[in-house]
């Protein structure tokens, strides 16, 4: 069963803390899905992955490859079978999806009070609904776990 990663962004930009993310996550051999709520926003994420420092494999969902993807940009459900979720920009994550995954991401913008209470909301209907999840900020400087729910011990 898997987790939900909260991670309170307030010190590195989004596309930042992805290509991060997705790098540690290939490393791990498990394909990742890219969830995200607007095409224009997807579009950008594209184009600053392509663009960033480093090479990170990835394709924008529609594309004749995308059961081969090893990163999938989408705004919907994945074809590329993946191990990890990544959810942006306030995209759904529904409890299942938590505990089919090896681990599921929810990155904020935590000076965003509408992004901030999105997320807050997620945690509670993910938590309550059974799944693990940790909340992660950067604000002292370095991630720190700062809560946990349902995990077990």
């Amino acid at each position: 069963m898997g987790e939900a990663y909260f991670y309170h962004l307030t010190r590195t930009a989004v596309d930042a803390t992805l290509a991060n993310l997705l790098t540690r996550s290939l490393a791990q051999s498990w394909r990742v899905a890219v969830r995200g709520g607007d095409a224009g926003r997807l579009e950008w994420l594209d184009e600053r992955l392509w663009l960033g420092d480093g090479f990170l494999p990835h394709g924008r969902a529609g594309g004749p490859h995308d059961a081969r993807q090893p990163v999938l940009l989408t705004l919907g459900a994945a074809d590329n079978a993946p191990d990890c979720l990544m959810a942006v920009d306030g995209a759904e994550v529904a409890p299942d999806e938590v505990t089919q995954m090896q681990r599921t991401c929810i990155l904020f913008d935590g000076t965003d009070g509408e992004a901030l209470s999105r997320a807050r909301s997620q945690w509670k209907a993910l938590t309550d609904a059974g799944c693990a999840a940790r909340y992660w900020s950067e604000e002292s400087g370095k991630w720190v776990e700062m809560a946990t729910k349902n995990v077990p011990g």
